[in-house]
């Protein structure tokens, strides 16, 4: 009986918390709107500087950078931490103007800049009739790759990892679904959807700097962990080439665009593509990226079990 009552009240509790989702997020999105991008990306970042050393997270961030860089001061890693913040802080207002971020000619954007080497790249995907797998990480704003995407003409499979309170996802799946290519859940069935795709000659990009229990073991930072090893089993089966794609914060709320050349997976002795290698020369050129501008890239999370 007490079994019972356990989980009517944990269903009810459930419900509550969606509703109280939906009352307040499809608003907040709608407020958000009305404001100046740049001007409340400035106030949130600035904001998120000051709330965010007192969240638990600023712990996790912490253990985090002095692991990853031991030779750092501690107060340059708290200069580092506050950057993150500031990114949050702004990721976080973006989301809710990026179907803003592409208007006009999409090589031409005013907030997203690509050198010529990149618009190149971007052409060749689009143009060459070869399916292709992108990879990116939680750098600067991770959302934008994939509007930008949509808005050069590919035809992309977008993987994400739904939220788990219904109306928060609702609100995210809606804001995602005007901006970028097809969207496709994490669920036992996604390997089979996305090698159909790219059967078909479509692309397919996903996140590849998360935590995953039953992935294979990589090294990031001179630390053992593990990664999500889907991107890598996908070329072995279609032999497609892999890109990496991110993004670089810049001033004034403008970003700069850059995507790797094909890279070379690791291969076996019989020719066939290694996966747990691929993924390693994968998880080096994120590491490469996050080097190169720390502050941008989402310590908070645990990448290290």
């Amino acid at each position: 009986m007490k079994s019972k009552l356990r989980r009517f009240l944990s269903a009810q509790a459930d419900r509550a918390t969606h509703i109280a989702a939906k009352l307040a997020v499809r608003p907040l999105f709608a407020a958000v709107r009305r404001f100046d991008r740049i001007r409340a990306s400035d106030a949130v970042g600035a904001l998120m500087r000051r709330l965010g050393p007192w969240l638990p997270e600023h712990k996790t961030g912490r253990a985090n950078l002095a692991a990853a860089f031991p030779e750092k001061s501690p107060a340059e890693i708290e200069a580092i931490l506050a950057g993150v913040w500031d990114n949050l802080g702004r990721v976080a207002i973006e989301f809710a103007h990026l179907d803003r971020f592409t208007t006009g000619d999409p090589l031409n954007l005013p907030y997203v800049a690509y050198d010529a080497d990149n618009i190149a790249r971007y052409r060749q995907l689009r143009d060459g009739g070869q399916p292709a797998l992108l990879f990116t990480a939680h750098l600067a704003n991770w959302e934008v790759p994939a509007v930008i995407a949509a808005a050069f003409g590919l035809d992309a499979m977008i993987v994400y990892r739904r939220p788990n309170i219904g109306a928060v996802a609702d609100a995210v799946i809606s804001a995602r679904s005007v901006t970028m290519g097809t969207l496709v859940p994490t669920r036992f069935d996604t390997p089979i959807r996305l090698a159909r795709g790219l059967e078909q000659g479509r692309h397919v990009a996903m996140l590849v700097d998360q935590h995953d229990t039953k992935g294979v073991e990589v090294t990031f930072f001179g630390r053992k962990c593990r990664a999500n090893p889907l991107i890598a089993m996908l070329a072995r089966q279609l032999e497609c080439p892999i890109h990496g794609v991110h993004m670089i914060r810049l001033p004034e709320g403008k970003f700069r665009g850059e995507m790797t050349d094909a890279i070379a997976p690791v291969r076996d002795a019989d020719g066939r593509i290694d996966v747990q290698g691929t993924m390693q020369a994968i998880t080096a050129i994120v590491e490469g990226w996050v080097r190169e501008h720390p502050e941008q890239w989402l310590w908070l999370h645990r990448r290290w079990r």
